[in-house]
């Protein structure tokens, strides 16, 4: 894979470490990337692991960034945030035909679309698993040791990207994840657009799915608000829970009282996450 320079967009200070936005040439994606990145100090003596966040429906690279309050713990624990965009970008890009939000720019879904005409750009699957870790290990101070964590849409991404890729990623964590999307209306429009009608191709890209028949997969979070206007429709968050009872998979499913799908609900149990995955990823 011919792997492209690295543009920097800007850089912050930020509790020590680096807080920088690049842009670069996606071969995967036919078009130009965004993403961000928070290196923490440890960076400047060495190589450090990092944790990739997938963010969820309508965000960009910069939500997480500005919104979560993670880089404080990133910095103490020694770990490098990795933040890509939620879908390929720019002039050529098809969109949703309606213009809706749930589909097409900034709703890539983390699949590799199969149907036209979204098959010659939406392949976020091989972009996070393959040529952005590439990239950013051949360019920066990262070693090959990652975790993997998201929100919503990118929770889902998460948590398939993961348990699709145990060699890859130690640990696997989730907010509010889209948990059975084979299932749930978001699931069902982005695979019908992205996949075509074939639905044996949907079960690959399913959470619930996989959990159900997975042996020995990575240390798993997931934290789900039951004030979340979108629980359970969308989420379905207990066919995950019965996903790893069937498997017997030892994961920590955990219905947070009162807590929402925003920002404010990621804010206050982001530590918790990181210092999970820290545990695996210095062991």
């Amino acid at each position: 894979m011919t792997i492209s320079a690295l543009t920097k967009v800007s850089e912050q200070l930020c509790f020590g470490g680096r807080q920088i936005r690049f842009t670069h040439t996606s071969t995967v994606l036919s078009c130009d990337m965004q993403f961000s990145v928070f290196l923490p100090p440890q960076a400047e003596h060495g190589k450090v692991p990092a944790l990739y966040w997938l963010s969820g429906l309508t965000c960009t690279d910069e939500n997480f960034s500005s919104k979560a309050g993670a880089q404080r713990i990133a910095a103490e624990l020694g770990i490098a945030l990795i933040m890509p965009d939620t879908s390929p970008r720019g002039d050529g890009v098809p969109d949703d035909p309606d213009g809706a939000y749930d589909f097409g720019l900034g709703a890539g879904f983390y699949v590799n679309a199969t149907a036209a005409p979204y098959a010659t750009h939406y392949h976020m699957y091989d972009y996070i698993v393959t040529e952005l870790p590439q990239l950013l290990e051949q360019h920066l101070p990262l070693s090959d040791k990652r975790a993997i964590t998201g929100h919503s849409m990118g929770g889902h991404g998460a948590l398939v990207i993961g348990l699709r890729n145990s060699e890859r990623y130690r640990s696997i964590s989730a907010f509010s994840p889209i948990c059975n999307p084979v299932a749930c209306p978001w699931g069902i429009k982005a695979f019908s657009g992205y996949l075509g009608d074939d639905k044996s191709q949907w079960q690959q890209y399913d959470a619930s799915v996989l959990l159900a028949v997975a042996q020995d997969p990575q240390p798993l979070l997931v934290d789900q608000g039951t004030a979340d206007s979108f629980y359970p429709e969308q989420l379905r968050t207990d066919n995950l829970i019965a996903a790893a009872k069937q498997s017997a998979v030892p994961a920590e499913i955990r219905l947070q009282a009162g807590y929402d799908h925003s920002y404010y609900f990621i804010a206050s149990f982001i530590e918790q996450h990181l210092r999970f995955h820290a545990r695996y990823l210095f062991d």
